[in-house]
């Protein structure tokens, strides 16, 4: 049997949060209006803290499910169990989340099979209901459920792709890396260190950011920035400190994580 990670928080404190552009207009238009919303972008580039951002902005509880390629219908939607000697219906996270009126989060949809995400499509249109074939249920969505999705399209491809009878019941945000500045000043406020500091890994990072495509999938993320930061604040050496959290998070491949490193002496 496998189970979504999946998580509720009542989140109280403001996470920080650093706007790009009309994003959060745009998704308190949506919200206001019952239309679902996909999130676009990188992975590390902050559509995770944007969520959390939006749910304590709302104040509504968000229910976050990390997908992957074994989650099931019955995963999202939940199933009976043997409980006490007893066989009970448990709830899933998605149907928790219709349930209780809170902001349900599918983190990287792509990543669930095809037959899974079809799930999604009656809370996605003006139905906004989930039906539930193992007990016959329909639950009607509450005006303050909102669904969210996101996926990275740098790793789209035939076989893992959002189709367009599911995308297209979506209003979509783009999300990309922060401009150098503003993305320097959520390093250092994120990790402690000082500004000249944050700037120096933000100039690392856009030279990983050019070898995507020429060695890596993927250059350094926004939040692998702040694990090299947070580990240059308590004490680790620069060089050190990329090797780990940025180079080897990078690539396994010896010469890459070499060509990686190399980029770092130039800075460090």
């Amino acid at each position: 049997m496998n189970q979504p990670t999946a998580q509720t928080e009542y989140i109280t404190q403001e996470p920080f949060y650093a706007t790009q552009g009309e994003e959060i207009q745009v998704f308190e238009a949506a919200y206001n209006n019952c239309i679902p919303v996909l999130l676009k972008g990188p992975t590390g580039c902050g559509k995770t803290r944007f969520m959390e951002h939006m749910a304590w902005r709302l104040k509504r509880p968000l229910v976050t499910v990390s997908c992957h390629d074994d989650l099931t219908a019955s995963d999202l939607v939940g199933r009976y169990l043997i409980v006490g000697g007893e066989t009970r219906w448990i709830d899933g996270p998605l149907t928790h989340a219709v349930r209780t009126g809170a902001l349900c989060y599918l983190d990287e949809i792509v990543e669930a099979r095809k037959d899974t995400t079809v799930v999604i499509h009656p809370l996605a249109d003006d139905r906004r209901v989930l039906p539930i074939e193992k007990t016959g249920e329909t639950v009607k969505a509450p005006g303050e459920f909102c669904l969210a999705i996101s996926y990275n399209p740098g790793y789209q491809s035939v076989l893992k792709d959002l189709k367009q009878s599911t995308r297209q019941r979506f209003v979509a945000i783009d999300f990309d890396y922060p401009e150098a500045e503003l993305e320097a000043s959520i390093v250092a406020h994120e990790s402690g260190i000082d500004n000249q500091m944050a700037q120096l890994l933000v100039r690392y990072a856009a030279m990983t950011r050019n070898l995507k495509g020429n060695g890596l999938e993927e250059g350094a993320s926004t939040r692998l920035l702040v694990h090299a930061a947070k580990l240059m604040h308590s004490g680790v050496e620069p060089r050190t400190a990329c090797r780990g959290a940025i180079a080897a998070s990078l690539t396994d491949e010896p010469d890459m994580q070499a060509a990686v490193n190399e980029l770092g002496t130039t800075l460090f």
